[in-house]
């Protein structure tokens, strides 16, 4: 049981001036007996009775003559409303709603070989594994390129996955997934610099390079993180045998560069 405080705080917030409960309520105040008196019945008002005379002229009264009384006023002819032509409201065309893009997918592995860091898309999404086929093609394409065949993880090697919840109000869209991607590769760079950075498959070169398909197989100049070399990905090159023709003469343009930086560590 409540309160006689609080009960009364209640029957307030409901707007409820009195009230009588049912059975006798503990800790109640005890009751006003004026408010549980019958209301007295109020007193008919007494109309006065009319006079025979003017119940007699009223009866005596013929009919005609309120018919004559309104025949003789004149009549007055009122000129006809115009009808208004309807406005036309002018039409407000509602703006189109466009509908919210979906945040991107994708996961990217964050590799390093020798003084090269590798942003690898990962063709299941999964981290690469000794034997799959797409780390072996890896693995040829660094030997090629004349780097360490065995590129070593950064950090504690969990890929970056985007996008990074499933629900929830956060801002997950592309401009979003590109600022997190070029931070975790600035933050990469304070700790441990590189000559060149691989950006290996589309969605390592459109969140960390800004750039297209058109720019595949050709050296990029990304603002705040240097120089980077963009790559088709490995499942592209599994599944196109002619694209690395493209690769090889792209890694050849480029291999100054590392080849300089392994050879002025040593």
């Amino acid at each position: 049981m409540i309160s006689e405080t609080r009960r009364r705080a209640y029957l307030d917030a409901m707007q409820v001036a009195s009230w009588l409960p049912r059975t006798e309520l503990p800790f109640a105040a005890p009751s006003r007996l004026h408010l549980l008196e019958p209301l007295a019945p109020a007193d008919p008002v007494a109309l006065p009775a009319p006079t025979p005379a003017v119940v007699s002229a009223s009866v005596a009264e013929p009919a005609g003559a309120a018919q004559a009384a309104t025949a003789a006023r004149p009549r007055v002819h009122l000129p006809e409303p115009a009808k208004a032509e309807p406005v036309e409201e002018p039409s407000v065309a509602a703006a189109p709603v466009q509908p919210s893009e979906p945040p991107p997918r994708f996961a990217l592995q964050l590799l390093r070989a020798g003084s090269v860091l590798l942003l690898v898309e990962l063709p299941t999404g999964e981290p690469f594994q000794s034997r799959d086929p797409a780390y072996i093609l890896l693995k040829d394409i660094l030997r090629a390129a004349r780097l360490p065949d065995s590129p070593q993880q950064v950090g504690d090697g969990e890929p970056i996955r985007w996008p990074l919840l499933h629900k929830g109000s956060l801002d997950q869209g592309a401009e979003a997934a590109r600022d997190y991607v070029q931070g975790v590769l600035m933050v990469e760079l304070e700790q441990m610099g590189c000559d060149c950075i691989w950006l290996v498959g589309r969605p390592a070169l459109r969140y960390a390079g800004e750039a297209d398909e058109q720019a595949l197989c050709r050296e990029l100049a990304i603002e705040g993180i240097g120089q980077a070399l963009a790559l088709p990905g490995l499942e592209q090159l599994m599944e196109d045998p002619a694209s690395k023709a493209q690769l090889w003469r792209a890694l050849r343009r480029s291999m100054s560069r590392w080849s300089i930086g392994a050879e002025s560590s040593r």
